[in-house]
């Protein structure tokens, strides 16, 4: 088993990583989004997935639905008040691994609230770049109910049902690139 200081740093790789999510509107569609602005770092250890530490913060007013007027609204103090709360952190607690898959456990801050989340992540590996690095992939999916961050605004329709639904799917896709340490380099 290898220590913590010999455990290797992964940087996201902005321009191959994606997080976005799917939530129901007026019942009968689903509105996707993502958000263009995160950064975070993984310490893998590719001997010992249960080891793997991932931090992630996301700039809440990068979110992105193609729609101006649904963006500033989902920035607006109605849902993610980017104004008291510019980010939301993901920081995991543990890695479980059964049969090839992989559950990261972690707490997860938005709009102030910190709660527990689990994803289920499917780790592709690693791979040598043509530029002499190497980087490792991850698609990660979990579900969470935006009630139990304080997102609660909702408007509810004539014929029943609400405008905003509760349940929100979030999907990850990341590359990140192995760092090398600044003795190595030297």
């Amino acid at each position: 088993m290898t220590t913590n200081a010999e455990v290797p740093v992964w940087a996201l790789d902005l321009v191959h990583s994606s997080i976005g999510f799917t939530v129901r509107h007026l019942v009968v569609s689903k509105v996707r989004g993502k958000f263009g602005r995160f950064t975070g770092s993984i310490l893998l250890d590719e001997h010992d997935l249960a080891a793997t530490q991932v931090d992630v913060s996301i700039e809440t007013a990068s979110v992105d639905t193609g729609v101006e007027q649904r963006d500033n609204h989902l920035r607006s103090a109605d849902f993610f008040d980017v104004e008291k709360h510019p980010a939301m952190i993901f920081k995991s607690t543990r890695v479980e691994t059964k049969d090839g898959e992989l559950r990261l456990h972690g707490n997860l801050t938005l709009h102030g609230v910190t709660r527990p989340v689990v994803l289920d992540v499917e780790y592709a590996g690693t791979q040598k770049d043509p530029w002499g690095g190497t980087r490792a992939g991850f698609s990660a999916r979990t579900s969470l109910d935006r009630r139990e961050f304080g997102l609660t605004w909702n408007q509810l329709l004539e014929a029943g049902g609400v405008a905003v639904g509760d349940k929100v799917d979030i999907d990850i896709e990341i590359e990140a690139v192995k760092q090398v340490p600044a003795a190595a380099a030297a």
